[in-house]
This record gives C-alpha cells, structure tokens and sequence, in this order.
C-alpha cells in the first residue's frame, strides 16, 4: 500500500487575548495622567522608550519627582493640574489612573476623540492596549501579557525567561540593528540572509557576555559569496512531548526550507518550525498507507539539490528503527550534504515516565532493541522478522523493547516463550509515549497478546519486557485491588491499564 508525499498547510494562528505589538516612541509625546506608584512606573517606561512625557498630577508623589529630575531617557514634564481634552492634541499614547468608571469612560473617550490609543491602568476593559511585564534586553525586548488575568503570574514568567536570556543578548542585538543596513544593501537572496544570521546567532549564543566587534562582519559575510548548497538533515523528533526535542532540533528546523515528517511524529513539534517552511507528510505507518521509501529519498534529493535546505523529521531517534541507513546511503550516492541530529528514543522517553531504570543494577545487564515488523521485498514485509534471536530475547537477565509490535506481537510471545522465555516475566506496553493521551499495560508477558486484543492501540506504541518492570507490575496490580476495594491506591505516574 503506497500514497504520495502530500504538503500540509501551516495551522492558521489560534485566538489572541491581545494583539503583541511594540510602539516607536523616540521624540513622539505621551500624556500621563494621576499620582499613583503604578503612573510613576508607566512614565518611566514611556521615558525609557524615548518618548517626551507629560505628566498630568496635582500633588506628585516623591518618586515621581526623582523621576522628573532624573528621567530614564526621554525628557518628563510634571504639570501640576487636572488634565483637559486639548491637552491630549497630538500625543501618540495616553495613560491614566482613574479613580472609577466614570473618569474612565472621560479619558477614554478624550483620548481617541483626539486619535490616541489609550490605556486605563487596571481597567482593560477601556483600554486600547495594556503593558504586559517585559524582559529587557534592548534592543531585544520580550513582552508577556495575559490580558490582565493574572499579573502576577506574568511576572513569574518574566522571571523565568530572564533566567535565560543572557545580559550579553543586548550587546548581540543592538549590534544586528547596527549592521542590518549594511546587509540589506547587499541584497543577498534569502537563503543567504538567513544563513548569515543563523551564524550570527550562534555566536551570540556561545558567546553572549562579549561585545561583537564590526569585523566579525567581514567574517560572517565572506563564505556566502558563492550560492549555498542544499542539504539534509535527519531530525530526531523524540517519542512526541515537544518539550523532549533538542536544542539542535530546534534550531534545525527553524532553519529548513523544507520538513518532511511522518505520521509518528506529534504535530506539536511542528509548531516550532518557521510558518514558511513547506511541510510535507511522507508517512510511513505500519500496515497503512504509506509512502515509498525510494519515493521519499527521490524527494529528498531532488530539493536538496534544488539548493533547498532539508528537514527529515522522524519520531523517536533517526538512528534505531528510523531507516537512517538508506536516507544516508541515498545522499551519499548524490553528492548531497547530511547530517543526524539525534532525539530521545520511544524507549528512553517511556522508562522517563514510568521512574524504571532500564539497566536496573543487578536485574540487567543490558538492554536491547528489536522490532517486531519485517521489511523488504521478500515476502516478509510487516510479519514477524525471521532472524530474531530467541535465545537472547528469552535471557532473564536482559530487558528488551520491542517496537513496531501490534500486528505481530502474539508470535513473538509464543517465539520467545518457547526458546526459554518464562511466561510470567513482566512486561509493559506504553502508547503514545510521553503525550497528554499516553496510555501503559502492565502485564506478564503470556497475558499481553489478549490484553492486546482486549484494548487494540490506535497509536504509536513499544512494549518492554524484563524483570526490571516487576516492581512497576506489582503496584499496577495493588492499585487495580485498591479500586475494586474503593480504597484510595497509588495512582501516582502514567495511566494504567487493568492486569488480567
């Protein structure tokens, strides 16, 4: 069964509470109305934004005249009376603290009477905009909002964020801001801006407590004097909780032209790829539909050698059961540039979520992977590999995975238990790994196969054996007694399926 490389459109952008948008205030007028602490830190914003302000106070309060005497950047004016309609005339933003509604609705209406975008201080609801906490960096600046709900978990995310992002990234941006001019009017094609700004980037971010000095320019620009060549990049997608991906991945597919992914791989993980970025699903689903693998290398090439900058994402890691080798092969043959970035595999991810070490200190000695699912043209393709190794798989003291095992899990079993493999050896299958729908089925080895039958799964799944899981089937089972007792149980951990 075979289907064609389809391209998906990007997602359409989900509601807003408020539009993100950053005003440019250099030398423009701001009118400011009230005393209170929260109008003296909207002045000092709008001065830091280099606006000229004009407070509008009866009685300022100490702080506001420091401000006015020490102003952050732009020139603050404190006139000492009510504020009047004409005296919003001309200005490009307008604050107030209002006593109540009222006034509010006053303001409010003064203010776009005269054109003005306006913010009411706690009062979104007669507001045009509102000021969200704000992470500086300038000329990198981060805004967060959650359209008043609840500031004070905004701040906390500013306190996360500013955890992150270096001191040194003002440096870094204000010197992007310097040199983009010079850039633009070499007016390199696309490809050729973006990769001299990911070099960029990746300076900065090696390096974000040193100022960049204006010969790095020359370096950064001289290797794209030729036309930059295509080329492929094999992107471990992890088993499916975008948070899982690798600060490389990440990168690699904010910078790709094109992803080709398969149906494995979450469409969150997506989201983190530039919204021009073509996508293409080039499925390949056990006992479906699926694409070719001849087709997708064809592909593949063929938009490398386009000079097109590629993206295969592929769940789990490239390197086990993800046909690495062929997709190599198959640049190498061409000429074309490659490269593995690895990712969490399935069976990482899912030993994460249950707390079991898969190397358990004197339960295993080792752990290996097999698939239940054949490939190739010899008749075999989607049964049980002919060449597994029974003896290995039924050692007491080895933990296996097994991937790819819905359609051909019964004659594994029976395969492994007749090689030596002892019935009762615990076994779990996880599906859907790490997302918000995983599912797990605690059972001895012998009682997979029904309960397989029993609760067919819809997604991607692995199922480990071993007596490491021991632990885990016996609390599965305490738990299961709990409830049918109406007694509270453990239900820490991942969802468990009932053991018969």
């Amino acid at each position: 069964m075979t289907r064609a490389p389809s391209e998906i459109q990007p997602p359409r952008i989900g509601p807003l509470a408020r539009l993100p948008a950053f005003f440019a205030l250099e030398s423009r007028r701001a009118v400011v109305a009230g005393g209170s602490p929260a109008v003296t830190w909207k002045a000092e914003l709008l001065s830091a934004a280099g606006a000229s302000v004009d407070v509008f106070v009866l009685d300022p309060s100490e702080e506001m005249l420091a401000l006015a005497a020490a102003p952050s950047r732009g020139a603050i004016v404190l006139h000492r009376c009510i504020w009047t309609a004409s005296d919003l005339d001309g200005a490009a933003i307008a604050v107030a603290d209002c006593a109540d509604d009222r006034e509010a609705v006053q303001f409010a209406a003064a203010a776009r009477a005269a054109g003005v975008p306006v913010n009411i201080i706690d009062r979104p609801a007669f507001s045009d905009f509102t000021f969200g906490a704000i992470v500086n960096r300038s000329p990198l600046v981060i805004g967060i909002s959650t359209d008043g709900a609840s500031p004070v978990f905004g701040q906390a995310i500013r306190a996360k964020i500013e955890a992150l992002i270096p001191k040194g990234f003002a440096r870094w941006a204000a010197a992007a801001r310097t040199w983009r001019p010079r850039i633009q009017a070499l007016a390199l094609p696309f490809r050729g801006r973006r990769s001299l700004w990911e070099k960029f980037t990746a300076r900065a971010i090696a390096e974000p407590n040193r100022a960049p000095v204006d010969a790095e320019l020359d370096a950064l620009l001289a290797p794209d004097s030729a036309p930059e060549a295509g080329s492929v990049v094999l992107v471990g997608a992890g088993p499916g909780n975008p948070e899982l991906l690798t600060l490389r991945a990440v990168r690699a597919l904010q910078s790709a032209d094109v992803i080709l992914f398969d149906d494995l791989v979450a469409t969150d993980i997506l989201d983190f790829a530039r919204r021009e970025a073509k996508k293409m699903l080039v499925g390949k689903t056990g006992h479906r539909d699926s694409c070719r693998q001849d087709d997708i290398n064809a592909l593949m090439i063929s938009l490398a050698m386009a000079g097109r900058q590629v993206v295969r994402l592929k769940g789990g890691d490239p390197m086990i059961f993800g046909r690495a080798d062929d997709e190599i092969a198959a640049c190498r043959a061409a000429g074309v540039a490659v490269e593995v970035v690895p990712g969490i595999t399935t069976a990482q991810g899912a030993a994460s979520r249950l707390l079991i070490s898969l190397t358990r200190r004197a339960e295993a000695r080792r752990v290996q992977y097999i698939t239940g699912h054949a490939a190739g043209n010899n008749g075999r393709a989607g049964k049980l590999p002919s060449d597994i190794d029974w003896q290995a798989l039924a050692d007491p003291a080895v933990t296996t995975v097994v991937y790819m095992p819905a359609k051909t899990l019964p004659e594994l079993v029976a395969a492994a238990v007749k090689a030596g493999l002892d019935p009762a050896t615990p076994a779990v299958a996880v599906e859907r790994a790490t997302r918000p729908n995983e599912r797990v089925i605690a059972s001895t080895i012998a009682a997979l196969p029904a309960r397989f039958a029993a609760e067919p799964p819809t997604g991607p799944i692995v199922v480990m054996i071993g007596r490491v899981f021991a632990d885990y089937l016996e609390a599965a089972g305490a738990e299961i007694t709990a409830k049918d007792a109406g007694l509270p149980g453990d239900t820490r951990g991942p969802r468990i399926s009932q053991r018969k």
